[in-house]
């Protein structure tokens, strides 16, 4: 075949992939708005309470919103204050939550002649308002619960929630660390930690079961291994009433790792979301810091007069059909009712799927990963996929710099040459930013590959960058 007919395939190909795409996502767009009223419904019938949501595409001014006070410095939001006990910081919500246009109106706006040379709406930039959303409203009446009784704590778990102990932990006030620890006796000076944080739907067992196990005695032997479970995943504590911010993640590391075991030093490993908390982490503890590991980072430069949250969401996921991952993404991203539906089905029911999974398998796979991926809900995936991958599209530039030109440490980056979710040019942007960074492509390694099934390799690079001297 030559390549005039390769060429016309391919273009024949995207043209049908795109045709195909428009009509699914319609139907999506019409069954979403179904379940958002079977969903009221529901929620009303266990709760006893209507729970918001982020259909309603017109966000509440302060006035109306009721008990909030936004105060605003140099001309921009910073805080919301509710009942004068919750501050969240208006920056670390990402407007994606409930900006995001149907594909009919997508289309319209991009046909329209007022929208030609600029782009559709959710393209341009809009002027920093104070404005917050009334779904985040009820949520903070919510989380402090109302006088008046009209607005109630969420119960957690929620009814569409599962309820076994290792979903809903005692102990919420942390996230759940494993820790590998040296033996007794060893010099606390002699000792850098490593921290390890898994990826979006995954969880400590990422690490734990691939990497922890082939580490060398002679480097566990100077420093503890820690791998938590983030927020909302895994076995840590699940809240009904966060937002799972930037902030609310890195917060709870803090506290369940670096403030109570008194780490002073540490290694950062981190898989794909989790280099977004990585790089966080690396600013706020820029001396503490040795190196930094980052996995397929999920790291888009946003280009000039783009709003950064849209383009990061339009890339990552485009409401294509093809390849699955893509159709799996733009789900989980565009469709908030629906992505709750998958939730019940999958992570309420995740025993079920694991018991049959290993019965089908006659107990011979290993179910980490499975384990890793049922175990959140609905409300920590959804925030956590706009309020970190999207919401932190400007943020991330700012942390790079900083790494760049305050940070010292080494900056490592690995990306699988065949992932299809996060593109290997995401790990040249992290270079282009940091150029002191070391970029490994790995030749037949996808998104998740790139760690599993190479886990040996892995261990002993990663020991040669711990051992590195500055």
């Amino acid at each position: 075949m030559g390549a005039a007919a390769r060429s016309a395939l391919a273009s024949a190909g995207r043209a049908a992939n795109e045709a195909v795409s428009l009509v699914v996502f319609l139907l999506l767009d019409a069954l979403e708005v179904l379940l958002c009223a079977a969903y009221r419904a529901a929620d009303y019938v266990a709760e006893g309470a209507w729970r918001p949501c982020y259909c309603s595409r017109s966000p509440s001014s302060p006035a109306s919103a009721g008990k909030i006070v936004v105060s605003e410095r140099g001309g921009s939001s910073k805080v919301v204050s509710m009942l004068s006990a919750t501050r969240l910081h208006l920056e670390d919500i990402s407007d994606t939550l409930h900006a995001r246009p149907s594909v009919l109106a997508t289309v319209a706006s991009s046909a329209s002649p007022a929208s030609s040379g600029s782009g559709d709406s959710s393209r341009r930039r809009r002027p920093a308002g104070v404005a917050v959303h009334s779904a985040i409203v009820q949520m903070l009446r919510g989380k402090m619960g109302g006088k008046d009784g009209e607005h109630r704590p969420y119960p957690s778990p929620r009814w569409s929630d599962c309820h076994c102990a290792n979903c809903n932990p005692a102990d919420t006030d942390r996230l759940f660390v494993h820790v590998e620890a040296p033996p007794q006796g060893t010099a606390a000076e002699e000792q850098d930690d490593v921290l390890f944080i898994h990826g979006f739907i995954s969880s400590s067992g990422f690490w734990t079961e691939t990497v922890l196990p082939h580490v060398s005695p002679a480097a566990r032997s100077r420093r503890r291994l820690f791998a938590v479970d983030l927020l909302g995943f895994g076995r840590s504590p699940k809240p009904a009433d966060s937002l799972y911010t930037l902030r609310e993640h890195v917060e709870m590391i803090e506290r369940s790792v670096i403030e109570r075991h008194g780490v002073k030093a540490f290694h950062i490993v981190a898989h794909s979301l989790g280099s977004i908390l990585a790089l966080a982490l690396a600013v706020k503890y820029p001396a503490a810091v040795k190196s930094l590991t980052l996995v397929a980072p999920p790291y888009f430069p946003v280009p000039r007069g783009e709003v950064g949250t849209q383009y990061v969401l339009r890339t990552v996921a485009p409401r294509r059909v093809w390849p699955p991952i893509a159709f799996g993404a733009s789900v989980a991203c565009w469709y908030e009712h629906l992505s709750r539906t998958v939730s019940i089905v999958l992570c309420k029911h995740h025993r079920l799927w694991e018991l049959a999974f290993r019965v089908f398998t006659l107990y011979r796979v290993r179910t980490y990963l499975m384990d890793g991926f049922f175990c959140h809900t609905h409300i920590a995936s959804w925030h956590t996929l706009h309020n970190i991958i999207c919401g932190s599209a400007g943020k991330i530039d700012k942390c790079l710099e900083v790494v760049r030109d305050q940070l010292t440490c080494d900056v490592t980056v690995y990306h699988g040459r065949d992932d299809e979710l996060l593109p290997v040019h995401c790990s040249y942007a992290v270079k282009a930013k940091v150029p002191r960074a070391q970029v490994r492509v790995i030749d037949g390694k996808d998104h998740v590959t790139i760690v599993v099934g190479r886990q040996k390799e892995l261990a002993r690079e990663l020991e040669e960058i711990w051992d590195r001297k500055r």
